[in-house]
């Protein structure tokens, strides 16, 4: 399943973000030193006039949304990655070097001047993008670098890139310690396969290649921090690389499919037998499945997979693929939107077939982090109402345990069901108009006017509705037994003092 909840704490995107007061240069090496570097050709780099040509820095501005004050433009900030030519015109880098970016820049190695460059597709759920210089003319003479395979364990690679502590470009060289499925930590809920490297992948060499033979074996991309590990990288193998641009081939990026289901391994003596088992290796059980993923209503718990397209899934939910033992997900994490899968099971001792076609798996969104979107929200009288998500509650501190149940459980008790966008009161505008209710923060909203809230656009209708004799507003919060209540004339008066104010232009945004 490529969802998870659990992030380690300390797994870090490899995008250059100057601290306050950074921007001092080092001084130039000596010139001896500096043509000694140019001399020096690692063993692992491209074939050419220079083995670095295709290879570029990326810096882009960015406009970060304040979820604390949402009808903020944002706060601006820079930062720096490293990008490489797969293509005519056409450069891969990291989606993370350039998230909420509002200007990209391209420079290559042996040209200072800055070129735009645009977005032209973007991958969150694997950390990919693809950009193309505004003026082409400037790269089209460049030879894009080639695409290789899966690195062997124990093998040599090289990262080229520009990561903090100079302007040049930078080659670490390191060896492949692990190939296994990791937290993608840029959505922070995805997981696909990644290869671990002991190259230091420092910030700045975010969307670098990593190289082997001359050729790409992977986008560096995250790497641990202080005391957790010492030199461990993370890259994007090519089997990710390139089903990413095989999905944009079409002019669109459809993501990632999901089967949203959890197995359990099937190791104990008398289990195999009450289920009918051979003791071979074969076969790991269904604990869960989602009701709304494509596998609803195919699957069932307790159901014991055997195999996927024909090759056998082993008890701890290993498959063999191009002679590599992978989790079975990574069967669909090739696939497509629309494609099918056949799996063969055994349903209460009974050998059957099922055949599930893909589609994304979109209720696990809300848990992850959101990108090149403005904040939703609906102010009234002071009260912020927003949606909940994970930026939500990183930028308001949310600690009410009620929230943090909602949040916790929105999948795995497919509480989406009751709630598709579950609305929070996220902060009160101090003003006369709503003294003494700061206790109500954090609360979820249950219902406005007697209206039920399950989307933020209810929450815009309900405070139109007048409920009674219309003269209150009356806010009913999920399991609290007082009712927060306005009187609604002192509440319209109010209403564009308090956005005055504070400097709200717009009382909501409800999304495009």
């Amino acid at each position: 399943m490529s969802k998870s909840l659990l992030l380690p704490a300390l797994l870090l995107t490899a995008l250059h973000l100057p601290a306050l007061g950074e921007g001092t240069k080092q001084e130039e090496a000596p010139a001896a030193a500096a043509a000694e570097e140019a001399q020096a050709v690692p063993k692992n780099a491209p074939i050419g006039k220079d083995p670095f040509e295709g290879i570029v820095r990326i810096e882009a501005e960015f406009l970060l949304p304040d979820y604390r004050t949402p009808w903020q433009a944002g706060r601006p900030t820079s930062g720096n990655g490293t990008g490489w030519l797969v293509g005519k015109n056409k450069f891969i880098t990291n989606a993370h070097v350039v998230s909420n970016s509002t200007k990209i820049f391209i420079r290559t190695t042996d040209d200072p001047k800055p070129y735009e460059a645009k977005i032209t597709h973007i991958a969150h759920d694997c950390d990919l993008a693809m950009l193309e210089p505004e003026d082409p003319k400037r790269f089209a003479d460049l030879k894009p670098l080639v695409l290789d395979g899966v690195p062997k364990l124990d093998t040599e690679v090289i990262a080229v890139g520009y990561p903090i502590g100079g302007d040049r470009v930078s080659v670490t060289r390191g060896v492949v310690s692990r190939i296994d499925f990791q937290s993608y930590s840029h959505s922070g809920i995805d997981q696909h396969l990644a290869i671990q490297v002991d190259a230091a992948i420092n910030p700045g060499n975010s969307g670098g290649p990593v190289l082997q033979g001359g050729k790409v074996v992977g986008v560096a991309f995250q790497g641990y921090s202080g005391a957790v590990a010492q030199n461990v990288g993370y890259m994007i193998p090519v089997p990710v690389i390139s089903r990413f641009l095989k999905d944009i081939e079409d002019g669109s990026y459809d993501h990632y499919m999901d089967l949203a289901v959890t197995d359990f391994p099937i190791e104990n003596a008398a289990q195999l037998k009450a289920l009918g088992l051979e003791d071979n290796g074969i076969g790991v059980m269904v604990a869960n499945v989602d009701s709304a993923s494509c596998a609803g209503g195919l699957l069932e718990v307790g159901d014991v997979i055997m195999a996927i397209d024909g090759s056998p899934v082993y008890n701890n939910g290993l498959i063999r693929l191009d002679g590599e033992m992978v989790d079975m997900n990574e069967v669909v994490e090739r696939k497509f939107a629309g494609n099918k899968i056949k799996m063969d099971i055994l349903r209460k001792g009974k050998p059957q077939q099922i055949e599930i076609a893909l589609k994304r798996y979109l209720p696990y969104l809300m848990l992850g982090e959101q990108y090149d979107q403005r904040p939703k929200y609906v102010l009234y009288a002071g009260l912020l109402f927003q949606p909940m998500t994970r930026n939500l509650m990183e930028a308001h501190g949310i600690r009410d345990p009620l929230v943090n149940y909602w949040f916790d459980n929105y999948v795995t008790k497919e509480l989406f069901k009751e709630r598709p966008e579950v609305i929070v009161l996220t902060a009160i505008l101090p003003d006369e108009v709503n003294s003494y209710l700061q206790g109500y923060q954090h609360s979820i909203v249950d219902e406005i006017n007697g209206v039920k809230i399950k989307t933020l656009k209810d929450v815009a209708e309900a405070l139109k509705h007048k409920e009674g004799d219309g003269k209150f507003t009356v806010v009913k919060l999920l399991e609290k037994n007082r009712p927060l209540v306005l009187r609604r004339d002192l509440a319209e008066t109010a209403q564009p003092l308090i956005m005055q104010k504070y400097g709200v232009d717009k009382d909501s945004y409800l999304g495009d």
